[in-house]
């Protein structure tokens, strides 16, 4: 038995083990956790040029927890600042709130700092992101079977970028491609072509996360975070529409794009205008051979959180009904933010046909995660 099959079976019984909480039939993956990488962290796996950088320089955002536009604890939840650190950067404050807590099978780790990281100068950004990636897998994925990560890159040096999901297309704990929806210009642009090209060689999703230096150029800065918390449906939208009328899905027919923290209501009305208007203009994107609608439903998925909550709970089953991708709905619970959703809490959210499926079977389907055994 290897070491990682030592730590699985040791987790899994630890689960099990645990008084008043009997293990469901149900599997639970998690596709949107977040760890926080601390500034040793990162210097330690620099190469001295780029430490000296770091050291002197930083990167182009304020340090943590300084964000824009200002927030109570960051945008954290009060309970998750281990002492002398930060949310996410303490392994075991996630499994003790989150992993163990829930009962969780298998969490998916998005370090946000790979939006800034990614858009500094593209040799120091490769750096970072390197360094970031390897701190992934020797203090989170390596200690924690349970968890997989998303590849952190330079995405505004393609090239680069490219290489750095090669160094870890091997590795089965990399399971996706992390991308800012935060970029200097529109994603489906063919600048960023070799990001989707390597992912594409990789077998690896994208998944555009919100955030970024770039994310309010086209519509002005916020001048307050309750303006910017509500405003990332409208960024998925324009990236999805990118990506599409550009002909991102057509020159990579295999390429899967997970649209993470931006909701799901919105797209089925999207998807109606985009049909409608495609059918009329098709000179325009003589690429586009087919109804946007039907690539979306072959290349896109969507992360639950923070998923919209009418006030009756059946005009949300309209709108996922409305959409027809329930196939493709992949339960997040944001941890550690605010807004967190806890996953013994969220499945009332979705009809009952659709819970399993949401809280755990589709994210198996997406990264070939084995399914929770029946007991």
């Amino acid at each position: 038995m290897t070491v990682t099959q030592q730590a699985t079976q040791q987790a899994t019984q630890q689960a099990t083990e645990q008084p008043g909480r009997a293990r469901t039939a149900r599997t639970l993956v998690d596709a949107d956790i977040h760890p926080t990488a601390l500034a040793p962290h990162i210097a330690a796996r620099l190469a001295p040029g780029h430490r000296r950088r770091w050291e002197m320089f930083g990167s182009r955002v304020l340090a943590p927890p300084e964000i824009y536009p200002r927030v109570r604890n960051a945008g954290f939840r009060a309970d998750a600042w281990p002492p002398g650190g930060f949310p996410g950067s303490d392994l075991g404050m996630v499994r003790d709130q989150l992993l163990d807590e829930f009962d969780v099978d298998h969490g998916v780790l998005i370090p946000l700092q790979g939006h800034s990281w990614g858009m500094e100068a593209p040799e120091y950004a490769a750096a970072l992101c390197g360094a970031l990636n390897t701190w992934l897998r020797e203090e989170w994925l390596d200690p924690e079977p349970r968890l997989r990560s998303s590849i952190a890159v330079p995405h505004e040096a393609p090239d680069l970028a490219a290489a750095e999901i090669r160094r870890h297309a091997d590795d089965p704990g990399f399971v996706q491609v992390l991308l800012s929806t935060g970029a200097e210009l529109s994603l489906g642009r063919r600048n960023y072509w070799p990001i989707y090209a390597a992912a594409a060689e990789a077998g690896r999703p994208i998944a555009a996360h919100t955030g970024g230096l770039a994310q309010h150029r086209s519509a002005g800065w916020p001048s307050f975070y309750l303006e910017e918390h509500v405003w990332n449906g409208n960024t998925m939208a324009s990236l999805l529409t990118s990506f599409l009328l550009e002909g991102v899905f057509e020159e990579f027919p295999s390429l899967q794009l997970v649209l993470v923290e931006g909701g799901i209501a919105w797209a089925g009305p999207l998807l109606w205008a985009l049909d409608q208007a495609w059918a009329r203009l098709r000179e325009d994107v003589p690429h586009l051979r087919r109804p946007p609608s039907e690539i979306v439903r072959e290349h896109v998925w969507f992360t639950t959180q923070p998923i919209e909550e009418p006030e009756d709970p059946a005009h949300l089953e309209i709108a996922l009904r409305h959409l027809d991708m329930d196939d493709r709905i992949l339960f997040a619970s944001d941890y550690p933010h605010w807004d967190f959703d806890s996953p013994r809490h969220a499945p009332r959210a979705f009809p009952s046909a659709i819970r399993d499926t949401v809280m755990g079977a589709n994210a198996c389907r997406l990264y070939g995660l084995p399914a929770r055994e029946s007991r």
